[in-house]
């Protein structure tokens, strides 16, 4: 039997976007598994046996504190060792909405202090309340730009659901923004229908930059707030019946397979 790749997807109290983001890597021909934090924390199952970590979507510990920080903290403090030795091995991490927000807070996203292995990990952006002060549920243009993995073979415009309270993408300051210019690592930017410029609410929360997603320094490491799972297949487009069908596969389908062609090519 051929090897597959071999996707971990992290779940814990309050997740709840594990098993369509698991369809999703399964569909794509890898083999999704669902690991409960304390399997990881306890050491019965190791990240480094997986070549794709996965943070779904959800409302971890009931966003206590703040959207994703508590499991934030649990990441940083017990396998930040573990999840720096697995990028450096050359393997993927995608976080979405609430595991996007995981991934700002505990400092993996930008990862400007990955490199340097003693280094601590530092947040230099967050993702807080939206600027409408209320939960956004609905469908979003976004912008590729960027230098990604995970976004080779996407179009440049893509059509996906956000549904958050605590999306407002902020960096630390005006040089932290420079900074993710400056080394591609704004990957994905909320934009009105022609792809120009946008306000509320086509950007939904009032993201700095109308930033809706970046990545790491190695482009390897993928966060986002909308959810590309829940347009994996093309029925799942809310205007799906005024289109003639050309695929089965919707807009985010291109991302899940990026993610696991690069790892067939590369260890399998």
């Amino acid at each position: 039997m051929p090897l597959k790749v071999k996707t971990l997807i992290l779940r814990t109290a309050g997740t709840n976007c594990d098993q369509e983001t698991g369809l999703a890597f399964s569909y794509c021909g890898a083999e999704s598994h669902y690991v409960h934090i304390n399997k990881l924390l306890k050491k019965e199952i190791l990240l480094k046996d997986y070549h794709i970590f996965v943070l779904p979507g959800g409302f971890t510990y009931g966003d206590d504190i703040a959207s994703g920080r508590i499991l934030a903290n649990q990441l940083r403090l017990h396998l930040g060792a573990d999840f720096q030795q697995f990028i450096a091995d050359g393997k993927l991490a995608i976080g979405i909405c609430n595991g996007f927000q995981i991934l700002v807070k505990s400092g993996f996203l930008p990862g400007f202090t990955f490199e340097n292995p003693k280094a601590d990990f530092l947040q230099d952006v967050t993702l807080t309340h939206n600027n409408s002060a209320k939960f956004e549920d609905r469908w979003v243009y976004l912008k590729k730009d960027g230098r990604c993995v995970w976004t080779e073979g996407l179009k440049d415009i893509v059509y996906f659901p956000v549904a958050h309270a605590e999306g407002k993408f902020i960096p630390k300051d005006e040089e932290t923004l420079v900074r993710l210019k400056r080394n591609q690592q704004i990957i994905f930017r909320y934009c009105a229908k022609s792809g120009r410029e946008c306000v509320y609410p086509e950007n939904p929360n009032g993201s700095v930059d109308h930033i809706a997603g970046i990545t790491d320094t190695t482009g390897r490491i993928l966060g986002l707030m909308p959810h590309p799972e829940r347009h994996f297949f093309f029925h799942q487009h809310p205007f799906w019946t005024r289109f003639d069908q050309k695929s089965f596969l919707g807009d985010g389908a291109q991302i899940f397979k990026s993610g696991v062609d690069y790892i067939k090519k590369r260890f399998l």
